[in-house]
């Protein structure tokens, strides 16, 4: 899964305006994701067998780049300001099928199989979307 992408500069960001730049971004084969001020860019993970949603983490760079090279899916935590590889600790390590881009390349989608017990929430549930808002109040339903 060795992908090679180029990260977007600031004066490609301020041309994302011209029509044949916005139709390379939106429908060119280049990889160009454009991290937010931070360096970072949503990822979503879901189930490549069933569909469903596992986490939404957060990727810069470096973790991309890895979870390309490696095809296990690597995310930076925002609270520990660091890479860390999905399941190294918990065994839950998300084994990437495919990445999608959203049309302006702000946004990941991993579809991913998920090892050891198949969970991928650090609360013990396969996801980490296992609350449903009831009345304005939090229900689990896992």
């Amino acid at each position: 899964m060795k992908v090679v992408f180029v990260a977007p500069s600031t004066a490609l960001r301020q041309a994302m305006s011209a029509s044949d730049t916005r139709h390379d971004l939106e429908r060119g084969s280049a990889l160009t994701p454009r991290f937010d001020a931070s360096g970072l860019i949503a990822a979503v993970a879901t189930d490549a067998t069933t569909g469903e949603v596992l986490m939404l983490a957060w990727m810069n760079a470096e973790a991309l780049a890895k979870t390309l090279e490696t095809g296990q899916a690597h995310y930076f935590s925002r609270s520990r300001q660091a890479l860390w590889k999905k399941g190294e600790t918990s065994g839950q390590i998300q084994t990437v099928t495919e990445i999608r881009t959203d049309c302006d390349q702000d946004a990941l989608w991993l579809k991913v199989k998920v090892g050891g017990d198949g969970g991928a929430c650090h609360v013990g549930f396969r996801s980490c979307f296992y609350r449903v808002i009831v009345d304005g109040k939090l229900v689990e339903q896992p």
